[in-house]
């Protein structure tokens, strides 16, 4: 079954967050897929994942741009896999019809929007009952990654 885990955020937002849970994929050898909720999201993730710090550097493209197949990070707003993504990072409340074509999926979601929050309950719900195995991070005051669950 696929680890499906849940990142709470509260402290720090999406922006401060994604980049050093990427370092930490691509270290691993892992190619990853971020889905996000729209086109100008994906397009504003892009630009972002280019300038978030003077000291480090994330390989990735959209699937706006040529080759997608060639990321190691692919940024996208729908449920394709053009780059073989092995973990899929799910952003601004986007669904996955089936989580099982990965080894990894990662909901991220906003602890300051309620909508998100019983998005991310539900999403929990139906996850369990198929079956995956999964684990529930929050931040802690400090902006770290404590496990809950």
């Amino acid at each position: 079954m696929t680890d499906i885990l849940f990142y709470h955020l509260e402290r720090r937002p999406l922006e401060d967050a994604l980049p050093v849970l990427l370092e930490k994929s691509l270290e691993r050898g892992w190619r990853c897929v971020i889905q996000c909720g729209s086109p100008e999201r994906r397009d504003a993730l892009d630009a972002h994942l280019w300038t978030y710090s003077d000291a480090a550097f994330l390989p990735h493209g959209t699937d706006a741009q040529p080759r997608p197949e060639r990321q190691p990070i692919l940024i996208t707003a729908t449920d394709a896999n053009p780059n073989r993504a092995t973990v899929r990072f799910m952003v601004d409340g986007a669904t996955l019809a089936e989580p099982g074509a990965y080894d990894r999926v990662v909901h991220m979601f906003d602890g300051r929007d309620a909508e998100a929050v019983a998005a991310a309950r539900e999403t929990w719900k139906a996850a369990r009952a198929a079956g995956h195995a999964l684990t529930y991070w929050q931040q802690d005051e400090g902006g770290r990654w404590v496990k809950k669950a």
